[in-house]
């Protein structure tokens, strides 16, 4: 009979983990609904699954972010420029509407539209979403009525992929499938769901993470490459993904998820790129010229200084401190002394992108909610970025607030929004820097502390490692005094180099 330390992670079968018993905040938390679980509770035996209970939740906490806009649905999207704001209620999706020429038949990326914006000016899976929504919209009646009737459709195609969301974060660590509720109850995705059509995108990202957690490259690709057609980000987790299977050597696995990565982008895109090629640039012209704009950095440095840089001269910068960063993720990964989770460095690539960017939305914060769950299911901790999320979303609209109010000034002032942006960047490095410490220190991750290696890590998972540098390329001599479930993991050499 094999010794338990040689046994590979995914033969030794371990029941779920409650987060009750593991995380005092959780535990806390629980008193609303009974108390923790107990040591005699039979889970499993009941109708109410974990993904069953947190899809309820979802779209209970959806249906909270839409009620949050009912003043503007009710007349602050129509009536006064500021009012939006003051009620913290702004969506892009009515105002889009009419906009960007769906209210009169315009075919996106093709037909030219009236104003600066020459083209729409989103990738095309989104404009093709935004357009069948524009199909299920009745095209009579007052505008004001078509918008609303607009952001409602929107509103529900987009509770399927937030619905979409907690199931593939449910799913991805199947001994935790509790952790999918930090997903349902984070206050940032109720706020922000319906600002833009970027849950589209995550819901793609998602689902794509989840059929790599089950081995299956192709699909992951395929679901990637959908999910860059909507969005651009989605395609950054491409590149540490490369450095673990370079790591790992499962070369084979990451060239079939390239190219059916590949291979799906450009059924999407193609098509519009050889018939309508100006159209379907707009997206690459357009964030390419956009300034320095809301959230970021940038902009703190662009308004306190008497000679600020230009939009080439950031975007410069920019792609600087992304390579940068980059650079720093691949180093960490092949020199940390166990190798890193996928999700932990899926966030931390994403992140590095929304901290360098020189723009940051308010509903960016969706891109990475379910990253941040799977990289770091700690309640306490997500629970602080997400309050300085919504610090910075109630930020924003103060800030819009003051600037369209005229003499009356009502909201906060520009030093306000300063201050607001750098609680949102604060907030989003502090989860980076446990995400580092993490894998640093794998006695500190709330995934391996239980005997886990990469549970979303597919062919990673409890894989030996066969290239990395500095200390973890030797063979270790010992290994340190550790409470907890002893599990195989790669070094250089194949060797037991550590133990959780």
């Amino acid at each position: 009979m094999p010794s338990a330390e040689a046994t590979p992670v995914k033969a030794q079968q371990p029941d779920p983990v409650p987060p009750t018993r593991e995380d005092r905040v959780a535990a806390a938390g629980s008193e609303l609904i009974g108390g923790p679980l107990g040591r005699r509770a039979l889970p499993g035996t009941s109708w109410w699954t974990p993904v069953r209970v947190i899809v309820l939740v979802a779209i209970g906490m959806f249906a909270l972010g839409l009620v949050q806009k009912a003043p503007c649905y009710n007349g602050a999207w129509f009536f006064g420029a500021s009012s939006q704001y003051t009620h913290a209620c702004y969506s892009d999706i009515p105002h889009l509407y009419q906009g960007r020429g769906f209210i009169d038949g315009l075919v996106p990326y093709f037909d030219r539209l009236p104003g600066d914006m020459e083209y729409l000016e989103y990738p095309v899976l989104t404009g093709l979403f935004m357009e069948a929504a524009s199909w299920l919209t009745p095209g009579s009646g007052t505008v004001q009525a078509q918008e609303q009737w607009y952001w409602m459709v929107n509103a529900g195609m987009l509770m399927v992929c937030a619905v979409v969301i907690a199931v593939c974060v449910t799913r991805t660590h199947a001994r935790r499938p509790w952790d999918g509720l930090l997903i349902a109850l984070a206050p940032a995705l109720a706020l922000t769901a319906t600002i833009n059509w970027d849950l589209l995108a995550v819901a793609l990202t998602a689902a794509a993470i989840l059929m790599w957690s089950r081995s299956r490259p192709l699909a992951f690709g395929v679901l990637l490459g959908l999910a860059t057609a909507a969005k651009l980000y989605p395609f950054l987790i491409l590149g540490p993904l490369l450095v673990l299977c370079w790591r790992a050597g499962r070369w084979r696995a990451f060239v079939v998820a390239l190219g059916g990565a590949a291979a799906s982008w450009l059924v999407v895109n193609l098509p519009v790129m050889f018939f309508a090629f100006d159209g379907w640039s707009k997206f690459y012209t357009f964030s390419q010229e956009r300034g320095v704009d809301f959230g970021s950095f940038w902009l703190i440095l662009v308004q306190n200084s008497d000679h600020p840089p230009s939009t080439e001269t950031v975007n410069t910068l920019a792609t600087l401190l992304m390579v940068l960063c980059c650079a720093g993720i691949a180093v960490l990964t092949l020199t940390a002394p166990r190798r890193p989770r996928f999700a932990q460095l899926a966030f931390l690539i994403v992140a590095a992108f929304i901290l360098t960017n020189k723009v940051y939305s308010p509903q960016y914060v969706l891109w990475l909610v379910p990253l941040a769950v799977l990289a770091r299911p700690k309640w306490r901790d997500f629970l602080i970025w997400q309050a300085c999320e919504v610090v910075y979303f109630l930020g924003i609209w103060m800030y819009l607030a003051y600037t369209t109010s005229g003499d009356s000034h009502k909201g906060l002032p520009t030093d306000g929004y300063h201050w607001a942006i750098a609680v949102h960047l604060a907030g989003t490095l502090f989860l980076c820097v446990t995400v580092v410490r993490d894998i640093l220190r794998p006695d500190r991750d709330p995934v391996r502390r239980h005997g886990d290696d990469d549970p979303s890590g597919g062919v990673l998972d409890g894989a030996e490692d066969v290239f990395a540098i500095g200390p973890v390329a030797r063979p270790a001599t010992r290994t340190a005094h550790f409470e907890g479930t002893r599990v195989r993991w790669g070094t250089a050499g194949g060797q037991v180099g550590g133990s959780l």
